[in-house]
Formats: C-alpha cells, sequence, structure tokens
C-alpha cells in the first residue's frame, strides 16, 4: 500500500500543494484497507512526503520518494557521513556569518554551552546535534535546514560512537568557539574555515581506519599469478 501511495505521488497524479483524496476514496482506488491507507499515510507524512491538515485534509507537500535517500542513510558509515557533513557544515556556517541575527547569536551560545557541558556519551552526541542544526538553522536556508534536519539523529548517533570510541577524536570547545566567534563576527570565510577545521581532523583518522579495514586486492596477485605460471 505504501509503494502504491508513493507511486502515485510520485507520477503526479496529485501535485505538490493538492489535496489527496480521502481515506475512504483512496482505500476504494487502491482496492486496500482503510486502516493500511491511514498508515500509508502516516509513514509518508513522517517522512515530509504528506502533510496532515486536521479539519481539512491531507495534502501533498513533497513529489520525491525520500526512501531509497534513508535506506541508504541506514546502511551508511560513519565515514561516509562525516563527508557528507563537512559540505553542510560549511555552508550553513558561511550563511550564518551572513544572515545571523542576535536573537540567532543567543541561541549558539546556550546550545555551545550545552555542547561544552555534556559529558554522557547520548547527551553529548544530542548537544553536538543541535549546535549544529542551529548553525543550519542561523543560515536561513530552509533548505539546508530541512536537509540537516533530516540527518540529525545520524549525527547524534555519529557524535555518540566517536565520543566511545577513543581512537577517533572529536573537535573539542575550542574548535566549535572559533566557528561561532566567526559567525558572530560576520566573516564568511573565516565561519567556513573554522567549521572545515572541526570535521576534518575526525574524516582523516575515519579515512585511515577504513583504508587499514579495506583488504588490499592486490595483496593476493602475486600469489596468485605464481600458481598460474607454474600451471603452464
Amino acid at each position: 500500500m505504501l509503494d502504491q501511495l508513493q507511486a502515485q505521488i510520485s507520477d503526479g497524479s496529485w501535485p505538490v500543494g493538492r489535496r489527496i483524496p480521502a481515506e475512504l476514496d483512496l482505500a476504494a482506488q487502491l482496492g486496500v484497507s482503510r486502516p493500511a491507507v491511514r498508515e500509508a499515510i502516516r509513514a509518508l507524512t513522517h517522512v515530509g512526503v504528506l502533510e496532515v491538515r486536521r479539519g481539512d485534509g491531507t495534502y501533498v507537500r513533497s513529489t520525491a520518494n525520500p526512501r531509497p535517500l534513508l535506506r541508504r542513510l541506514a546502511r551508511a558509515s560513519i565515514r561516509d557521513f562525516f563527508e557528507l557533513q563537512l559540505a553542510y557544515d560549511v555552508q550553513a556556517a558561511r550563511l550564518a556569518a551572513r544572515r545571523r541575527t542576535d536573537a540567532d547569536l543567543a541561541r549558539l551560545e546556550e546550545l555551545l554551552r550545552a555542547r561544552d557541558e555534556a559529558t554522557e556519551p547520548d547527551a553529548f552526541g544530542a548537544a553536538d546535534a543541535a549546535f549544529h542544526l542551529g548553525i543550519a538553522e542561523a543560515s536561513g536556508n530552509p533548505v539546508l535546514i530541512e536537509a540537516m534536519r533530516y540527518f540529525i539523529d545520524r549525527l547524534h548517533e555519529s557524535m555518540r560512537a566517536i565520543r566511545l570510541d577513543r581512537e577517533v577524536p572529536e573537535a573539542g570547545p575550542a574548535a566549535h568557539r572559533a566557528v561561532l566567534d566567526a559567525i558572530a563576527a560576520a566573516d564568511p570565510q573565516a565561519a567556513a574555515s573554522a567549521a572545515a577545521a572541526v570535521v576534518e581532523p575526525t574524516l582523516v583518522v575515519l579515512e585511515t581506519l577504513a583504508a587499514r579495514e579495506t583488504p588490499d586486492a592486490n595483496a593476493e596477485a602475486p600469489a596468485a599469478n605464481a600458481d598460474a605460471g607454474a600451471g603452464r
């Protein structure tokens, strides 16, 4: 049922902003039960495809199918996520330095303080994610903000894992303070550089660990070639 409803939305049966048929009508059209329709609507609302307006109906918010992306996110490694975070954080910091308000700066100060004070891994992951999302929100770019919200749970889990892993470094308070100071100073280039400096050291270590864990495909080649030569 979920796939049927998503397919109709993606095919343009109902464009963005259009109200979809009522549950009973959809159930009849698709040949399924009303509870199945209700569950599919709930799932698509959760991922931002539909929007339920109480007393008015359910509207199409996006015709894109986010589920393949979400499945890939579920399988992505911490390194994959940090590579993406680097791009998002740098642009978010650059835009925040141009557009932040006094209210943004006050909120970021509170979020940074909460991050600095967090010690338990789960609380630290949540506080770190909230600070990075706060910078994105200060950017004023609605698409960037929504993208960061999509990834916020993975950022939380990634930072929690890193806090538990002594082999992977995390950027400390000074590095994060540098980002906020550059945003407060309205210096986009300094903010972007500081944001990169937060992520890049961790990413370098993750790259090294990934290379260490990946078997060398050429390592067995000499032996295999020798065996082939012996058989001639």
